[in-house]
């Protein structure tokens, strides 16, 4: 297994030194889901220079020791719900992992909304009747929370040592899932149901972090190296209310390790698992970042965050599916780009391969909470994005309305929608949400009127309208849906210029 950062070394080494004979590295437990069609490396530790088997599902791998650290590579395997041992010999010790399956592995990461609890949902049939046996996660708990206060010694030294994370594989029972994100619980029950075959989530998250904690320490070094020095704290790359937090929690000492500094919750929550394969990602996050108003860094960023998941995933086209920026009822400066970062997520959706994004415009409070409770609709909507997207599972509505292009007829301007069968309003009004502007910068709102599966727009100020633009609001009540009810996708395009209609 590659060492990636010094963070991921100690937690090497602290398994090391728990396990003075043969032990396995702590991601692999009893309840696993292991990826199916691929190769599965199984990795841990031993004093003995003795031979290693690893054994499973028929299979039986032999591994050499080397430096006190071995690993077994797994052939690829078929889905199955049985519930299997694994076990590692050495000699006369034996490790056995039971209940082991083989299925479609996703990571769930980002901020709260991922890391929102299913408890925290009041969705009770979900905590009462969530027996799946066919599905597992890894919740992983941060062990250092956010906080309005300078951290105590006893959390100073956790993140000094990496232990950020702990947790473990469980099924989905009604007991477990209690404090399971419910984005992911509910992406991972949706997709087990649309797949068939077992799926497991790791969750791995962090209230309010920014995208910079989660780039791996490699990207860093190569295109953000200020980002790894003291100077973190006053890097563009970092939202200014999480530097201002990282300040008051470590009494602006910024040589200590925090959970905001860029790379630290990648280097402690994602890297150990960069050798287990995954078939891809779910990613809620953006609230942090969109309080910064250059979409360019943000796009620059996002990017090179993704890339730099693949490169360690070994992975060159991961599928990554985000959660596009819901509403939100807040006049504050924190939320004022909540657009400009719906359209950055939409901009590295276009700009890289197998990144893909749900819209939840409609999902959003109605008042200034920045965690809407409506988790069920974003984690249903992930697991059809990826069916269809990453799965090629036809039939599955994955989209609302989305543009395909804006063309200008007279003084009006006509929106062609991808996803638009059965367009129409929730309330059978006229579409809301529309603007239009001749020079990109002043807006005025625009008349709708519905044409199969277009849109007219006219606005009496304008007579030559060369910019369009939907949900361009950090708050709204759209109201534009497809026949799945998923709601348009939120836009600003230019116009195309086409001839003037002919008079027939």
């Amino acid at each position: 297994m590659k060492t990636l950062t010094f963070l991921f070394a100690g937690f090497l080494a602290a398994a090391s030194a728990l396990h003075a004979e043969l032990a396995v590295d702590p991601i692999y437990q009893a309840d696993m889901v292991l990826q199916r069609a691929v190769c599965v490396p199984i990795c841990g530790t031993s004093d003995s220079a003795e031979p290693i088997t690893v054994s499973f599902a028929g299979q039986s791998v032999q591994a050499a020791v080397e430096g006190g650290r071995w690993q077994a590579v797994l052939a690829p395997m078929e889905a199955s719900a049985e519930g299997r041992t694994l076990t590692i010999t050495q000699g006369e010790q034996k490790v056995a992992l039971e209940n082991v399956l083989v299925g479609e592995v996703w990571i769930a990461s980002g901020q709260s909304n991922m890391f929102w609890r299913l408890e925290q949902t009041g969705d009770r049939r979900a905590l009462e009747q969530g027996e799946i046996p066919a599905f597992r996660y890894y919740q992983a708990e941060p062990q250092v929370l956010l906080s309005p206060r300078a951290y105590p010694e006893e959390k100073r030294q956790l993140l000094r040592s990496g232990d950020m994370y702990r947790g473990g594989w469980c099924v989905s029972t009604p007991p477990n899932n209690r404090r399971m994100s419910a984005v992911g619980w509910y992406f991972g029950r949706k997709l087990q149901e649309l797949l068939g075959v077992p799926v497991g989530v790791v969750h791995v998250s962090l209230g309010a972090s920014e995208m910079a904690a989660w780039v791996p320490p490699a990207v860093l070094r190569e295109k953000y190296p200020d980002c790894l020095t003291s100077r973190w704290m006053e890097s563009p790359y970092v939202p200014a209310w999480c530097r201002g937090r990282g300040k008051l929690n470590l009494v602006a000492d910024p040589e200590e390790p925090h959970p905001f500094k860029p790379g630290y919750l990648y280097s402690t929550g994602i890297a150990p698992w960069v050798n287990f394969p995954v078939a891809g990602v779910i990613w809620y996050q953006g609230e942090a970042d969109a309080e910064t108003n250059n979409p360019a860094l943000n796009c620059e960023l996002l990017a090179d965050m993704i890339k730099g998941w693949r490169a360690d995933f070994h992975k060159e086209a991961l599928p990554f599916c985000m959660v596009q920026l819901p509403r939100i009822r807040d006049n504050s400066p924190l939320r004022a780009y909540w657009p400009e970062f719906r359209e950055v997520q939409h901009r590295v959706s276009q700009l890289l391969p197998a990144v893909y994004y749900v819209t939840t415009i409609d999902l959003g409070m109605t008042n200034n909470d920045v965690h809407p409770p409506r988790k069920l609709e974003v984690g249903e909507r992930l697991a059809a994005l990826a069916a269809a997207r990453v799965y090629g599972c036809r039939g599955v509505p994955y989209s609302g309305p989305a543009i395909a292009g804006a063309e200008a007829q007279g003084e009006k301007v006509v929106v062609h929608y991808h996803h638009a069968s059965g367009l129409k309003t929730t309330d059978g009004a006229a579409p809301v949400g529309f603007e239009l502007s001749e020079d990109g910068q002043v807006y005025h709102a625009a008349a709708a009127e519905l044409r199969g599966e277009s849109v007219e727009l006219s606005c009496p100020e304008l007579k030559h309208p060369q910019y369009v633009r939907y949900a361009w609001a950090v708050f709204l009540n759209p109201n534009l849906i497809n026949d799945a009810g998923l709601p348009a996708v939120p836009f600003c395009r230019q116009v195309e210029k086409t001839a003037e209609p002919q008079a027939r």
